[in-house]
């Protein structure tokens, strides 16, 4: 009888959308501080790939769920790229790459984003190291055009970094 409560139990729990492997899914987040992403992105030798969005943007959902959320629960993207989410009109504070304050907005204004989603990738130092991807374009080939910039943003990273003395 215990079992059948259980089971019962967990079954109202999975329809409601509260299970615990619900609670675990993988998401692109917000940043709120980019000088510490960057700091982050430089330990792990990795660029930063910041997807510009906005709310009820159905091609930014898109974006997230067909290709972002996959490439956040791979684990040989988290060995790429660390990623990360701006939203476009916001207000909400953001620590842009020098640690100024600004908007979350301003921000997108300052890298002039003007559609969404736009994904930049960027090395630690805040420069944008390939061109911008603006909107979803072909969905066919878009995974390849995310490589590519994230590729390129290795390139740029491991130019960045100095070769160590040899005491």
């Amino acid at each position: 009888m215990m079992k059948l409560a259980t089971l019962f139990l967990l079954g109202i729990l999975a329809w409601t959308g509260l299970s615990p492997a619900r609670a675990e899914t993988p998401n692109v987040p917000y940043s709120t501080n980019l000088k510490a992403d960057a700091e982050l992105a430089k330990s792990r030798g990795v660029p930063i790939m910041v997807m510009f969005g906005s709310p009820h943007c159905p091609y930014c959902e898109r974006l997230l769920s067909e290709f972002l959320l996959p490439m956040q629960r791979n684990p040989e993207y988290a060995k790429k790229v660390l990623m990360r989410r701006v939203e476009v009109g916001s207000s909400q504070s953001l620590i842009d790459f020098n640690g100024k304050p600004t908007t979350q907005g301003d921000f997108a204004k300052l890298h002039r984003i003007g559609l969404s989603p736009t994904v930049v990738v960027f090395d630690y130092r805040g420069n944008p190291v390939s061109a911008p991807l603006i909107g979803l374009g072909t969905v066919d080939y878009y995974g390849a055009f995310l490589d590519a910039a994230i590729d390129a943003g290795l390139t740029k990273v491991a130019s960045n970094k100095s070769p160590q003395r040899l005491n």
